[in-house]
C-alpha cells in the first residue's frame, strides 16, 4: 500500500466505519469495538478492516463471535456509506478481521515477566551462593583507624 491515495482512502474508510459503528449502527451483539487498521488493495476494490473488541463480561470468545455476526450483518450498510463518502465509482468489498495485536502483545507481556521472574531466581540465587563477607577486602583507612586510638575514648584531661 505505497500509493499515497490508497492510504488516504484505507485511512477515510477507517473513520468511516468506526463513526458508523459508533453512532449509527444499533446492533445488540455489537460490542466495544475499536477500528484498528484498514488495508486497500492497489485497485481499491478490497478493504480488510482489522476491528479489536474489549470484553467487559469476561468471555472473549463469545463477545468475538457476536460482534463478528453483527458486523457481518452491517456490511451492507457500511459498505453503502463508505461510498457515498468517498464518492467512488465502485465501493470497496468490506472483510471484517479480528485483529491479533491485543494477544500478540498479552503474550509478549507473559514471556517478559516470565524473564523477569527468572531472572530474579537468578539474582537470589547468585546473593545466596556468596560465601564470606559481603566485602572481605579492608580498604587502607580502615586498618589505620583500627590502629590509632579514637580520640573520644581517651583522656585529653591528664
Amino acid at each position: 500500500m505505497s500509493n499515497p491515495r490508497v492510504r488516504k482512502i484505507a485511512d477515510r474508510i477507517q473513520v468511516i466505519v468506526a463513526e458508523m459503528l459508533e453512532r449509527r449502527i444499533k446492533d445488540p451483539r455489537l460490542g466495544f469495538v475499536t477500528v484498528t487498521d484498514v488495508r486497500v488493495s492497489g485497485d481499491s476494490q478490497q478493504a480488510t478492516v482489522f476491528y479489536t473488541v474489549l470484553d467487559t463480561s469476561g468471555d472473549d470468545e463469545a463477545a468475538l463471535a457476536a460482534t463478528a455476526a453483527a458486523l457481518e450483518s452491517a456490511k451492507g450498510v457500511l459498505r453503502s456509506e463508505v461510498a457515498k463518502q468517498l464518492a467512488m465509482r465502485h465501493a470497496p468489498s468490506l472483510t471484517f478481521v479480528a485483529d491479533a495485536l491485543p494477544e500478540s502483545a498479552r503474550h509478549l507481556d507473559e514471556v517478559l515477566a516470565r524473564a523477569r521472574e527468572l531472572d530474579e531466581q537468578v539474582a537470589a540465587r547468585r546473593v545466596e551462593a556468596y560465601a564470606g563477607e559481603p566485602d572481605p577486602y579492608k580498604k587502607p583507612r580502615d586498618a589505620e583507624r583500627e590502629d590509632e586510638p579514637d580520640e573520644s575514648t581517651t583522656d585529653s584531661g591528664e
